[in-house]
């Protein structure tokens, strides 16, 4: 296989850091800005009904992008010259990378955990709507926004790992 032209690999480079800032970008979002002012203006009922709204819209594109990360990610695998084999300890780059890796798995694992179980307790819960059970909606929403904030956290040490791979 010939190496790929510099153009396909500005694309893919491109593509690779529009999803990284779009992803990230969302969860620092939510975080930084979005939930605090939900907190101060908005009843809990009405603050998980707007973040479950909002999370509706973000989860396909959230998703999208780490399919994006991960095919545009493998093809810059390939292509490094750093490269020296699956699950490699030898450099401090591959070191990085695997670091880097291991945090975007927990990603997707915090995400999947908010996708397919918090979120839809949420809804369900909202569904109930004067009869929700405040106790169970505070819960939620505490769980909500430790995941989400977990996500952010994880997402800077991916970061911190790609730079440190990037200074190897």
């Amino acid at each position: 296989m010939s190496a790929p032209s510099t153009t396909v690999l500005a694309v893919i480079y491109w593509m690779h850091f529009l999803a990284t800032v779009t992803w990230i970008g969302s969860l620092a979002a939510i975080n930084l800005l979005f939930l605090p002012a939900s907190k101060r203006i908005l009843k809990l009922a009405d603050q998980l009904s707007l973040v479950s709204a909002l999370q509706k819209r973000l989860e396909p594109l959230a998703w999208f992008c780490m399919g994006v990360l991960l095919v545009t990610g493998l093809f810059q695998l390939s292509t490094s010259p750093h490269y020296d084999g699956f699950l490699s300890f030898s450099t401090q780059w591959s070191l990085a990378i695997l670091a880097k890796h291991g945090f975007a798995i927990l990603m997707v694992v915090v995400s999947a955990i908010q996708t397919w179980e918090v979120l839809p307790a949420i809804q369900r819960l909202l569904l109930k709507k004067d009869r929700a059970d405040e106790a169970e909606l505070a819960h939620l929403q505490k769980r909500e926004t430790r995941l989400l904030r977990v996500n952010l956290l994880l997402s800077a040490l991916i970061l911190a790992a790609t730079a440190l791979a990037r200074v190897s």
